[in-house]
């Protein structure tokens, strides 16, 4: 696993952990402006370009962050967060070890599997795994994600560079993800935040992570997709994050529901 890191190394530390398919420059621009006051690590999560290794399961994707936290930054964190798989990843880590962190933003996050989808990624995949380098096919796809325009290249470079093993690795493990029951456990105050036009599912599933996690609160943003937060409007990202980080110990446990989870 590969690491980028912004910020002050003594500053107290956030790691934020990109979406799949996708890599750290996810979450570069808010990086950028949190690292003033924070130390920011965007890893590069195991199969993906430049990660160093293959991608294996959620599970073991988790397990291998906290060994590195324990070894490098005395067992715990300020902050984790993530997008999709990244998010996937970040509640595994809360399971595992309910005090990983103080906080946790917990972005699109599927925790309902799809046995359907599930099944139909290998041959999908198998048979359409070649476009993936034809930079026409690429920007429908990207397109598709509906990214900021400015991302293409990275998107394109490092999209390139995924093997088709890993792709339908990860792509598997995250249709397949259910939170484990040591989750209710955690310690953290965790901010669930999910696009009002993502599709139902993933509204249901930050519904029902909402329901299991006591200390945490729900945020449907109005009009945005699948990603668009953290990738689309990063200045909005660290401002909220910084926000959250501001809250005296509690707060984001008593507001939580209230922030349009009627709207599904």
């Amino acid at each position: 696993m590969e690491f980028r890191e912004y910020g002050p190394e003594k500053a107290e530390t956030m790691i934020l952990l990109h979406g799949g398919g996708l890599s750290w420059w996810n979450y570069r621009s808010a990086a950028e402006q949190l690292q003033r006051d924070y130390r920011v690590i965007l890893p590069v999560l195991d199969g993906h370009a430049g990660s160093g290794r293959a991608f294996t399961t959620i599970e073991e994707q988790a397990a291998e962050l906290i060994s590195w936290i324990d070894r490098k930054l005395g067992g715990s964190v300020l902050l984790l967060g993530g997008l999709s798989l990244g998010a996937q990843i970040v509640l595994e880590m809360l399971s595992q070890k309910n005090d990983i962190c103080r906080y946790a933003i917990v972005e699109s996050a599927s925790v309902i599997p799809s046995r359907l989808t599930h099944a139909l990624i290998a041959p999908a995949f198998g048979s359409s795994y070649g476009l993936i380098r034809n930079r026409g096919f690429a920007r429908l796809q990207f397109r598709a994600l509906h990214m900021r325009p400015d991302l293409f290249e990275a998107y394109y470079r490092d999209t390139c560079r995924i093997a088709k093993s890993d792709m339908i690795a990860f792509l598997r493990a995250n249709t397949a993800y259910a939170p484990k029951p040591a989750l209710q456990s955690c310690q953290a105050e965790v901010r669930i935040v999910v696009g009002g036009r993502e599709q139902k599912s993933m509204i249901r599933s930050a519904k029902l992570l909402h329901e299991t996690l006591r200390n945490s609160s729900l945020e449907i943003k109005e009009g945005l997709r699948h990603g668009e937060y953290s990738i689309n409007h990063p200045d909005q990202y660290a401002a909220e994050l910084r926000a959250m980080l501001r809250e005296k110990p509690g707060t984001v446990g008593n507001r939580a529901g209230e922030a349009g989870d009627s709207n599904a």
